[in-house]
């Protein structure tokens, strides 16, 4: 990895940012980290109406704008109703496995800020029927316990239908190593990796404006591209977000490109079929930053996956167009609480970013 000044100070970011509350709707505790994060590293800063932070580094050349982004939302659930005993029913707010969902710590963040600690149940397992064993409960069939005895007892806590929860697990690194197992590292490993190219890029002179954007709510249907690239209307769109590696038992790398410790994604395809999303990197993109990686010897990976999709989708489809392309960061488990990183991963691609900013030409 590089100077162990920068990577120490790179780590100390990312588990701020995991650690923080942020699930799709409510934001603001992430971004108040974030913008502690940004002191000292921006020109000009501004949110916007949905909530998106941008931070802007002026370079010598204002109206060249290239805008980085990645999202500050994490993946969580929402109160839909709460029982007179005090059990409340949830919906899941983002993609969820259903698998993943029973028997999890919980933390709700009510209207003023309060966390409230609760864990999610369903039937137990020494009385499901044949049918039901084997088979992953329901996120709608769960409840979650908080703990008390009656409705009264739960809103006396502060709880109320629509507040949000999120998995109650602080990150860390795994027994010495630089693999770290959080529970927001999408996109939280991304949004440390800006702030990381923003302190690198201290002091040193560059052609374009670089803007920075902490977004919000891409976990339900990327919607901060769409206004991020209207208002700033930047010559080139980057997300920066994680993507599946193909580095587990379960999958080979005939189906997922990419493995963690082997550098920046470069995004050339992706596509979820579901929602009928995604994002074809035009080559000159491609090329262009295959060549950059090339130049400085920086290690790189090839990345085309089916069934995600990143701002950049709707960067590329907003106002007259723009150019819309990824780094991608390999993440195991996703979506789930114990997703899991590189830290020399996001070191590279701070590094990489670093460099095709300094070597920057309007494509």
């Amino acid at each position: 990895m590089g100077d162990s000044i920068k990577v120490r100070s790179l780590a100390g970011t990312l588990v701020k940012l995991d650690n923080s509350f942020g699930v799709t709707g409510d934001e603001e505790e992430t971004a108040k980290v974030l913008k502690e994060e940004m002191r000292g590293l921006y020109d000009e800063y501004f949110a916007d109406a949905q909530g998106n932070q941008i931070y802007v580094r002026y370079g010598k050349n204002r109206d060249k704008r290239v805008l980085l982004s990645a999202h500050m939302d994490e993946i969580g659930y929402i109160i839909k109703s709460i029982d007179k005993s005090g059990f409340a029913r949830i919906f899941p707010v983002g993609f969820h496995d259903d698998r993943m969902a029973i028997n999890q710590a919980l933390v709700f963040r009510t209207a003023e800020g309060k966390k409230v600690q609760g864990v999610t149940g369903a039937k137990p397992a020494h009385i499901v029927t044949e049918a039901e064993r084997g088979k992953a409960a329901p996120i709608g069939e769960l409840f979650v316990d908080f703990g008390c005895r009656s409705a009264e007892e739960a809103r006396f806590m502060g709880l109320e239908i629509g507040d949000y929860g999120a998995f109650d697990r602080a990150g860390h690194f795994l027994n010495g190593t630089d693999f770290y197992t959080g529970k927001s590292i999408d996109d939280r490993g991304g949004l440390a990796v800006l702030v990381e190219t923003l302190r690198r890029l201290k002091d040193r002179s560059i052609e374009p404006t670089v803007y920075v954007a902490g977004s919000v709510q891409e976990e339900t249907g990327m919607r901060a591209g769409y206004p991020l690239t209207n208002q700033i209307k930047p010559e080139l769109f980057l997300a920066v977000d994680g993507t599946i590696p193909g580095d587990i038992p379960p999958l080979g790398y005939e189906e997922c490109s990419q493995k963690l410790g082997g550098g920046v994604g470069i995004k050339f395809y992706d596509w979820d079929p579901n929602i009928t999303c995604g994002n074809n990197v035009p080559r000159k993109l491609t090329n262009h930053m295959i060549a950059i990686a090339k130049k400085y010897g920086i290690p790189f990976q090839r990345e085309v996956i089916m069934g995600g999709g990143t701002d950049a989708w709707t960067a590329w489809q907003a106002g007259t167009g723009c150019l819309a392309g990824g780094v991608s960061i390999p993440m195991r488990y996703m979506h789930t609480a114990v997703g899991v990183l590189k830290l020399s991963d996001l070191d590279i691609c701070a590094d990489y970013l670093v460099k095709y900013l300094e070597d920057y030409v309007t494509l």
